[in-house]
């Protein structure tokens, strides 16, 4: 937002409200800032708070960051022409999978199964992750076994299980639940010795074994710039969805000596960063 002349504290009020991965309190945040007349609200918690913030208002402009199809969800009439209160940044993390499965097969060629974790409670990046998931595992020879969870416990079961199938490797699903359990997921993975990708630098950052996904830092300036466009007279109806096409891959090498695994040198070439 500094850079259209915006700073927090200075000269525009920002409120925060955080769900904590609990979908059913999101109409009562939204309802709140709505009743504080805010001049924009930042969906910033995927599907479940763009379509809380829908309901909400239909005047409040509303700026989102989203990774899936925000035209097929109807969070908007089309990517060029967003129409009425609502528009933001597309991230394309649930477009990642493909890539993600195929930088875990570049590392581990002789593998024949791998597990996939998605969050059933949120089918708008679970659904495109398995189709994603079947479609590359059958081009690679691979064999795709979906694990579920949308609580701790369930994490902890998945790991049971996927140790119990004999999974060569690990993707993790986006998803924000597994944003708030990232040490969780990096941790469990190293104890079964699992090699696990992730789609967020912050899994690599304390221990995950890599990262492959949209550039966060990148996605929320392009969000930070709309939201102040805004708030000096556009129109979310008149500002295309952005598309955010950023990518960052993360290698965690420490974590890959601990599991046993020596990196092909053109993939640790292609890293845009080796974390020792």
């Amino acid at each position: 937002m500094s850079e259209v002349g915006y700073v927090g504290g200075r000269n525009v009020a920002i409120e925060c409200r955080f769900a904590e991965n609990r979908r059913d309190r999101l109409p009562a945040l939204v309802a709140d800032l709505v009743g504080r007349k805010v001049a924009v609200i930042a969906a910033t918690g995927g599907g479940a708070s763009i379509l809380a913030a829908k309901a909400a208002t239909t005047t409040i402009p509303i700026v989102f960051t989203f990774g899936g199809d925000p035209v097929r969800e109807g969070y908007v009439a089309s990517l060029n022409r967003p129409g009425g209160n609502v528009t933001g940044v597309n991230n394309m993390s649930g477009e990642l999978g493909a890539k993600q499965l195929g930088l875990l097969y570049e590392l581990l060629p002789g593998a024949t199964r791998i597990a996939v974790l998605v969050n059933p409670n949120n089918r708008l990046l679970a659904e495109p992750s398995i189709q994603d998931a079947h479609a590359t595992a059958s081009t690679l020879g691979l064999q795709a076994e979906i694990l579920y969870a949308s609580t701790n416990r369930d994490i902890d079961t998945a790991f049971a299980s996927l140790v119990q199938k004999r999974a060569n490797a690990l993707l993790v699903g986006p998803d924000p639940l597994f944003n708030s359990r990232l040490v969780q997921l990096a941790t469990l993975a190293v104890y079964h010795r699992v090699p696990a990708i992730y789609f967020d630098r912050a899994f690599a950052e304390v221990g995950g074994m890599l990262s492959y996904g949209a550039n966060v830092t990148d996605q929320h300036r392009q969000l930070g710039i709309y939201t102040g466009r805004i708030l000096k007279g556009e129109k979310p109806a008149d500002l295309p969805v952005e598309q955010s096409t950023t990518v960052e891959f993360v290698i965690n090498l420490k974590t890959a000596k601990t599991l046993g695994l020596t990196f092909p040198l053109p993939l640790l070439g292609r890293a845009d960063e080796v974390i020792e």
